[in-house]
């Protein structure tokens, strides 16, 4: 008998994978709503009672009320590296298994964070509305060139590895901040592992490649853009919730930091209708209309690209994600514990 399986912020990237790929051990329904309560009202008991496994992205809170609702849920599945949209201690309690994918965007994350370096450090986005609107002064857009510039890297592990490889390759110098320094990247491409406000200081560039934890909440905020003598460029591909929008928006406005490319918000939920998430985060209706204020404020501006969280998103990413996260589920059957973290 097959396994019942619902599949929640399914996307169409996703699809073409399971035309692909058979899983007749498995009975997958697919929805492209984020996993929500107000969902799971509109899906028949009877499919509920029955469902054994649960696949979700970061947008969709699986807490405890949510868990409830599934009788025989056995193991839920995250597309993602991040586990702090599931209620891990309620999984524990009710013996439920929780899987999540590891490093699934090294090489798209990095190779999308030079996208954005390139994109303001050579002004190419106000260059192109020069040429859609032509009214602009053509020497707005005086850039530099890469290997001159000091890049620092916050947090190497697979992806902030894969940026000093790229920057390595781009003749850039690279200083680095992480509690467990990498021997690899010292050697192989001539990072220097610094201090955090070390890093600040001397940066022209400075991206985020760090996990989100209550520790590191606006690791980034008025203090620390106000020790960044270089005003360089800020990029942040990995979680919203390490910045402080307000305080960067005040920074940019100041003149304190040159720009930044922001593929990430702490309130993605709201830019994308997802309240849920937002609730999740302990960040109040107010704070995440606020900060909606800011990105509609500095969306316009020349020196600030923000993008809706696609960092990751190639077809070889998304495939590697769907592979990983369907190997892990089948595993768990056969008594395996293959990205097991709960």
């Amino acid at each position: 008998m097959a396994i019942d399986m619902l599949m929640f912020d399914f996307r169409e990237p996703e699809r073409l994978y399971f035309q692909e790929h058979d899983f007749d051990c498995f009975n997958i329904k697919f929805f492209e709503e984020s996993l929500s309560m107000e969902l799971l009202d509109k899906i028949p008991a009877g499919i509920l009672d029955n469902v054994s496994v649960i696949s979700v992205f970061i947008n969709s809170p699986v807490t405890e009320e949510v868990i409830k609702r599934f009788k025989n849920l056995r193991i839920i599945a995250t597309r993602s590296t991040g586990v702090d949209h599931i209620d891990l201690d309620f999984c524990r309690k009710r013996h439920i298994a929780v899987t999540n994918v590891e490093n699934y965007g090294a090489t798209a994350v990095a190779q999308y964070t030079f996208a954005l370096m390139l994109a303001l450090v050579r002004k190419i986005i106000p260059a192109n509305l020069y040429m859609r609107e032509n009214n602009r002064n053509i020497n707005m857009f005086l850039g530099r060139d890469l290997n001159g510039i000091t890049l620092g890297v916050v947090g190497t592990g697979a992806i902030g590895g894969s940026v000093c490889k790229i920057a390595h390759c781009l003749g850039m110098k690279i200083l680095a901040f992480d509690v467990h320094p990498k021997e690899e990247l010292i050697v192989k491409y001539g990072v220097r592992y610094a201090d955090f406000e070390e890093l600040l200081k001397e940066a022209d560039v400075i991206t985020l490649h760090l996990p989100y934890t209550k520790e590191n909440h606006n690791m980034l905020a008025r203090s620390q853009f106000e020790k960044m003598y270089r005003k360089p460029y800020i990029i942040n591909t990995s979680r919203g919730e390490l910045i402080n929008l307000q305080d960067l928006k005040e920074a940019l406005s100041n003149g304190l930091i040159a720009g930044v490319g922001l593929d990430v918000l702490s309130c993605e939920s709201m830019s994308f209708r997802r309240e849920e998430y937002c609730q999740l985060l302990g960040m109040s209706h107010a704070e995440c209309f606020d900060e909606l204020k800011i990105v509609n404020e500095i969306i316009n501006w020349d020196n600030v690209i923000i993008t809706p969280h696609i960092a990751y998103e190639t077809q070889e990413a998304v495939d590697y994600i769907l592979q990983t996260s369907m190997v892990s589920v089948t595993d768990f059957f056969k008594g395996a514990n293959t990205c097991r973290v709960v």
